[in-house]
């Protein structure tokens, strides 16, 4: 849903609405029956696994609406989840592109200005520096904790819930791991301007990003 006082990007969530949204009580409130049958028979629903595939067709989903070429990267062996781009003349190639590695939380630590959270080692290096061909951002999923809460679907429109941000870190120098295995995490600050929207994902592909790594 947009507005026209923001010129069709959607107002961000206020800081009371995404606590109540992410409260036990606001979770109890979207949800009042008893789960379905077909759910309680359903392996895997709501768990770990079925959130991070629901933030990625979130991310899917934004992508087909702006008009993107989306490509999914079948063995994440280098922090990668979605490639986007555009078709080329002539359809002969896609130039430019990104790449985006996907996260999805339900129970997320929203400050004023952004939202903390405690990426893995291994995958803040691989988003973090310039060694790249094209751009990396982590796309960031906010998910309601309840899987019923995540869409809804009238004959009018689809609702996804709740929203997604993007950050870069190309900026940022990766962790010296120095012998150690990586297995710990660093918090990273995702800007809450940085509100995913059809408008903001074509602003990914600007050549600003693009100077920041080999791409350039």
């Amino acid at each position: 849903m947009t507005d026209s006082a923001t010129g069709g990007i959607p107002h961000q969530p206020s800081d009371e609405l995404l606590k109540r949204l992410f409260s036990p009580q606001g979770v109890a409130a979207s949800c009042p029956q008893p789960a379905p049958g077909w759910a309680q028979g359903s392996s895997g629903f709501g768990d770990n696994g079925h959130r991070g595939a629901f933030g990625e067709e979130f991310i899917r989903m934004l992508a087909t609406a702006a008009n993107l070429d989306v490509t999914r990267k079948e063995r994440d062996r280098v922090g990668v989840d979605w490639q986007l781009g555009y078709t080329g003349r002539r359809g002969t190639r896609r130039f430019p592109a990104i790449e985006a590695q996907v996260k999805c939380t339900s129970s997320p630590d929203i400050h004023e200005d952004h939202i903390r959270y405690p990426l893995k080692v291994k995958n803040y290096n691989q988003l973090a520096g310039p060694d790249y061909e094209m751009p990396r951002f982590l796309f960031l999923v906010l998910a309601p904790a309840d899987p019923f809460a995540w869409s809804h679907a009238t004959e009018e429109r689809l609702r996804l819930s709740h929203a997604a941000y993007w950050l870069c870190l190309h900026d940022q120098d990766p962790v010296d791991l120095d012998g150690r295995s990586g297995s710990g995490t660093r918090t990273v600050y995702v800007p809450r301007a940085n509100l995913l929207t059809v408008d903001s994902l074509h602003d990914l592909f600007a050549e600003d990003y693009r100077e920041l790594v080999g791409a350039s």
